[in-house]
């Protein structure tokens, strides 16, 4: 992707699809870009990567602390970022961190679905309501009518295992209820956001990245990380005001609801 997107924020992007996102819009940001690359430990082992990739980028890239599913944390970051960002505000905000716990209805537990849904759904849905400040600023600043990720955007990262049209040729493969459900609940955040901020010129997207060789996906995924986010950063650039409040996946093709 030629970002030309000056300021980006992506929650869990310390491995995964998140640490390969920073790094390909690294690779190819435009002068001026800043990359805000939140986790939930900065400086625990498993964020080495991260770290190691914002030293070669200095300036480019700022790790910032974030626990999406602690509200505190998030008021916090949004206070330290948004300073940082200037009179263009946040061009795209990208609710990337998830969590998946692998179990099905006669093994769940209350505690299984308050944390995928204080991850997964109330997370995205805060930090959107805490930068939406920033992202409006964003989308004043352009000038331009119509909608794009480098204007103002928010890209939610879902699954087609939140499509409940899927849900039938899918489930015996994974029967995952706390996960759908709650990614389920963020598709619907998605198309509600669409249609309450239009007239704000912010444009919002749930993308489903493939199944991918992570932590969460397996070896075994049909897709590497590599891959999956080249494909979700092509579909980014393309998106206009066409596409508010849709559901893709990596490749632009419509995903059911």
């Amino acid at each position: 992707m030629e970002a030309k997107a000056c300021n980006i924020l992506i929650t869990g992007a310390n491995r995964g699809l998140g640490l390969e996102m920073v790094r390909q819009l690294a690779a190819k940001s435009c002068p001026g870009c800043q990359i805000f690359a939140g986790c939930r430990d900065p400086g625990a082992p498993k964020s080495q990567d991260l770290r190691e990739l914002a030293k070669k980028h200095p300036g480019l890239i700022h790790v910032v602390q974030i626990d999406i599913s602690d509200l505190r944390s998030i008021t916090d970051c949004a206070k330290k970022v948004g300073p940082l960002l200037g009179k263009g505000g946040l061009n795209m905000l990208v609710n990337n961190a998830g969590v998946a716990h692998l179990v099905s209805m006669k093994d769940i537990t209350a505690k299984d679905m308050e944390e995928s849904f204080k991850t997964n759904l109330l997370g995205p849905m805060m930090m959107t309501k805490e930068f939406l400040p920033y992202l409006q600023v964003a989308a004043k600043a352009c000038g331009k009518p119509g909608m794009s990720c480098s204007k103002a955007a928010v890209i939610n990262i879902s699954t087609v295992g939140g499509s409940m049209a899927k849900s039938h040729e899918m489930f015996d493969m994974f029967p995952v209820i706390p996960y759908r459900i709650s990614k389920a609940g963020l598709n619907m955040l998605t198309v509600c956001n669409a249609l309450e901020f239009k007239e704000d010129g912010i444009l919002f997207v749930a993308l489903h990245p493939g199944w991918v060789q992570t932590d969460m996906g397996g070896k075994n995924a049909d897709l590497s990380a590599q891959e999956s986010v080249q494909g979700m950063l092509r579909v980014m650039k393309s998106l206009t005001e066409k596409q508010n409040g849709a559901f893709l996946d990596y490749r632009g093709d419509v995903m059911p609801f």
